[in-house]
């Protein structure tokens, strides 16, 4: 498995990742969560993917994409800005040109179950490395996600605490936090999984 990102994609190869990392989506926010999102013809998407994000995308060995991310500067347009601003305290959030918005983070979970363990899965922890290696290699030193409250405890399991901007909040079905996490080298070493493989360009020496 490896990593990359894509932005605009440069071919057939990566236009068809980013349609697959689409139905990924589909399947694990409408199908598995439940999720009040748009789908139509097995795709998910909302009007953020068309403000040119940054897509990172763990890819396995026969070219199915088992996660995906997106990011956006946190200057807005951002998900945590214009839709989820309710477990922001007073509804705001004090931004900065070094920070970048995570979203739509998924892994596909039927890799997560073949393994049969307790542990965090590989391909969840290749994306967080992924998120953090691109974030420094563009000039980015802090992360804000809305997420679960499952998923915040991940974040800890991993040595990767989430910084909360507010208390939860029910949104929907999911009681939803909003924080932010550090990116630099010595998180992106913390992280990265054993044969980690990257096709993202970064001024991260241990890398490649």
């Amino acid at each position: 498995m490896k990593v990359m990102a894509i932005s605009k994609p440069r071919g057939c190869v990566e236009a068809q990742l980013l349609q697959a990392h689409h139905k990924l989506r589909a399947e694990v926010f409408s199908g598995r969560l439940g999720w009040d999102v748009n789908v139509k013809d097995g795709i998910e998407a909302d009007r953020f993917d068309l403000l040119q994000p940054s897509y990172i995308l763990a890819v396995k060995d026969d070219g199915k994409v088992a996660g995906c991310a997106r990011l956006l500067p946190a200057r807005g347009p951002t998900m945590v800005l214009d839709v989820f601003s309710s477990p922001l305290t007073g509804g705001k959030l004090d931004t900065h040109s070094a920070m970048i918005e995570s979203s739509r983070f998924c892994v596909d979970t039927t890799i997560e179950q073949s393994r049969g363990t307790g542990s965090v899965h590989e391909t969840t922890l290749a994306m967080f490395a992924a998120i953090v290696e691109w974030s420094v290699a563009n000039g980015y030193h802090e992360i804000v996600t809305v997420t679960d409250l499952r998923f915040e405890r991940i974040l800890a399991r991993v040595g990767w605490p989430l910084r909360r901007l507010g208390p939860p909040k029910q949104i929907g079905v999911t009681n939803a936090v909003a924080g932010t996490l550090p990116a630099d080298e010595c998180t992106f070493l913390t992280l990265r999984p054993a044969g980690y493989r990257s096709l993202i360009s970064a001024p991260i020496s241990q890398a490649a």
